[in-house]
């Protein structure tokens, strides 16, 4: 299969059943020993050192890897994306763009896939067929998510890990659903953690680029991250009624759409999974690191808002802020215990 590189979760049923193997660019990066080389590819052609390390990142897979066709979502997701693309394009790559509905809409995304289908040489049927192949995946995704907040013998890493990984299910679908099964058989063996006073956290917004130091070091404070909103997502637990509708499936997925329309999953779970407080991550530079007004207003529960560019590991100043936002978030959660004694 034809290599193509991605920018961001986008409907890979069609590029499967156009015979692409869709290789998420961001996971590329991040996963790299040395991500920090990666960037310096990208300012060294020019990119500003104030513009977004996950941008820079793709740039710098693209370069190395030699990744002829990338398909680059322009709309419901990253605005540096565009400038991206253009970039990319006089580097002489072929350019597929992509732009999600401005809200969700069955019939408009029902148009938007097929012409994504068109463009790609295949058809909406093909791409059904692949959604079937991907079912199993996708459960396995679900089971551990539940073994994260209702087993609790899954840590938030794990959880974190192989549902943004879904976003292309590592290169190899296969692969992915062999070593997923093994860990949920390992997560099923697991005795569930009791720990009295262990506080359950909330993650929301785009995936860090400190994510296996930031939910290890959590998890070292006597918390878990319980629920992952965006790595979620990612694995579409929202599929819709029709078996057939691809539409409905990436017309609930929420992370293109508004805040108000994440919203309305993201306090559902808030409330179902139990939720002492909330980590919002934003990337430097973007600006959906303005949305934290809006989710400040809507959340009751307290908020830690974390900021993250280009250090790949938690900073001291980072973890001071964590401990102590966990420190307040402990003393709101037991008040209303002790105050019963």
């Amino acid at each position: 299969m034809t290599t193509i590189g991605i920018t961001t979760t986008i409907p890979i049923e069609v590029l499967l059943a156009a015979g692409y193997q869709p290789v998420d660019l961001n996971n590329v990066f991040i996963s790299d020993p040395d991500p920090e080389r990666l960037v310096g590819i990208a300012e060294k052609a020019g990119f500003p050192i104030n513009c977004c390390t996950w941008i820079k990142g793709i740039y710098g897979v693209v370069m190395e890897q030699g990744i002829e066709t990338v398909l680059c979502v322009t709309t419901g997701d990253c605005s540096n994306t565009i400038m991206l693309m253009e970039v990319l394009k006089l580097k002489g790559l072929n350019i597929i763009p992509f732009a999600y509905p401005d809200h969700p809409d069955v019939s408009t995304m029902q148009s938007t896939l097929e012409s994504l289908a068109k463009t790609l040489g295949t058809t909406m049927e093909a791409a059904v067929k692949e959604r079937k192949k991907l079912e199993k995946a996708r459960r396995l995704a679900h089971e551990l998510d539940e073994l994260t907040w209702q087993g609790n013998v899954a840590s938030g890493w794990e959880n974190h890990f192989w549902l943004v990984s879904t976003s292309d299910f590592m290169g190899d679908i296969n692969e992915y659903q062999r070593q997923l099964s093994q860990l949920l058989t390992e997560c099923h063996e697991r005795e569930e953690r009791k720990k009295r006073n262990m506080l359950r956290l909330a993650y929301i917004g785009v995936p860090p680029v400190f994510a296996k130091d930031l939910y290890n070091f959590i998890e070292s404070q006597g918390a878990r991250v319980v629920f992952n909103e965006i790595q979620r997502q990612f694995a579409m637990p929202h599929s819709g009624n029709s078996q057939n509708s691809l539409a409905e499936q990436y017309s609930n997925y929420t992370y293109p759409y508004s805040i108000f329309d994440r919203l309305e999953d993201i306090l559902p779970q808030l409330r179902d999974r139990r939720v002492d407080g909330v980590i919002h991550y934003v990337q430097a530079f973007c600006h959906r690191g303005i949305g934290d007004i809006i989710f400040r207003h809507r959340i009751d529960l307290p908020i830690l808002t974390l900021e993250g560019n280009n250090d790949y590991l938690l900073t001291q100043h980072l973890k001071t802020r964590i401990e102590a936002f966990l420190d307040v978030v402990r003393r709101r959660t037991l008040a209303p215990l002790e105050s019963k004694r």
